[in-house]
């Protein structure tokens, strides 16, 4: 097959109009951009069709394993990503990619430069452009699976801020997301690069205003990480340490770890993270059970949200690992 060469062909203007997010929202697709991106999202298909092929193996019987087999070739399919192109030159740099692609039962068409600069959305790209199904699911599923450590996006608008805030949750091992109204769409390509390859392994949902209600239904403990909190963070993690000392915090509920209590950051845990500029709102953070805020010992005046993020949910990984 000859390699794409029209950069103003309706097969690559459809895919260029996944940059914007009406066009997502409407087709329920977005793009990744990029070796990183690619690589990660080829493995979620690849491990999922992997999966059930040896589904379909245990399967006892030649009829019913004949049956079980069809149906993982068609349940193994192409999941995450849909359409995925390359240059000639970047699939020989990542030959692992082309070797993912084949485990994944995608087929990567091959295109020439011009026409993967008129996909994707940044000025330099890095020769691969694919196109993704949406990955977010609901709110009462992600619940249902009981995750010890989830991090809650609250109106975060930049879209580096967002990626580092997910990335960040995918590193410390949280077992999901949530996206509140008003954060940035996590299908921006700009969020989709600085996840890293991450938002193709945490959970994640996209929720409504009672979000917090139902995550605390679910028996998750709410921390609003803020930089005024009246919980220190160092006091939260001496209380969580083995053999620590129970600190005498102010959080409602002897939630800092008053006699009897278990230790706050020991608690299935989700961290709320505000608004670059404006925080929380006074609704959420009445709303948590705790405001904590990290220590800075030099002088800066404050952190940035997904470098706070960072420490916040390392903090709570490292409690519960005990």
């Amino acid at each position: 097959m000859e390699p794409l060469s029209n950069p103003r062909s309706d097969r690559v203007k459809a895919v260029a109009r996944l940059r914007l997010r009406s066009h997502r929202a409407k087709e329920r697709r977005f793009l990744a951009e990029g070796p990183q991106a690619v690589r990660e999202a080829l493995r979620r298909d690849a491990e999922r069709a992997a999966g059930a092929h040896a589904a379909a193996g245990s399967a006892v019987g030649s009829p019913a394993r004949d049956a079980a087999q069809g149906e993982a070739v068609q349940a193994g399919g192409p999941e995450t990503v849909l359409e995925l192109y390359a240059t000639g030159p970047a699939l020989e740099r990542h030959g692992d990619i082309a070797e993912l692609a084949r485990s994944a039962g995608s087929r990567v068409r091959i295109a020439e430069p011009e026409v993967i600069a008129a996909m994707a959305d940044t000025e330099s790209p890095q020769g691969m452009v694919a196109v993704c199904r949406m990955l977010d699911v609901p709110l009462a599923e992600l619940l249902a699976a009981e995750p010890r450590l989830v991090a809650v996006l609250a109106r975060i608008q930049d879209p580096g801020n967002a990626g580092t805030v997910l990335r960040a949750a995918d590193s410390a091992g949280a077992g999901g997301a949530v996206v509140l109204p008003g954060t940035v769409d996590p299908y921006n390509p700009k969020v989709v690069r600085s996840t890293a390859g991450s938002l193709f392994h945490v959970p994640f949902a996209l929720a409504g205003p009672d979000a917090l209600e139902e995550m605390r239904a679910s028996g998750l403990c709410l921390l609003a990480a803020d930089g005024y909190g009246e919980s220190d963070l160092d006091d939260l993690l001496d209380a969580a340490a083995p053999g620590g000392s129970i600190c005498s915090g102010t959080a409602p509920g002897g939630l800092t770890g008053s006699s009897g209590e278990e230790p706050l950051l020991r608690r299935r845990t989700a961290w709320l993270f505000g608004n670059e500029a404006q925080g929380l709102s006074e609704e959420e953070e009445t709303t948590a059970d705790a405001r904590v805020r990290v220590p800075i010992y030099g002088r800066a005046e404050s952190l940035n949200v997904g470098t706070a993020a960072t420490v916040c949910l390392y903090a709570s990984a490292r409690a519960q690992r005990g």
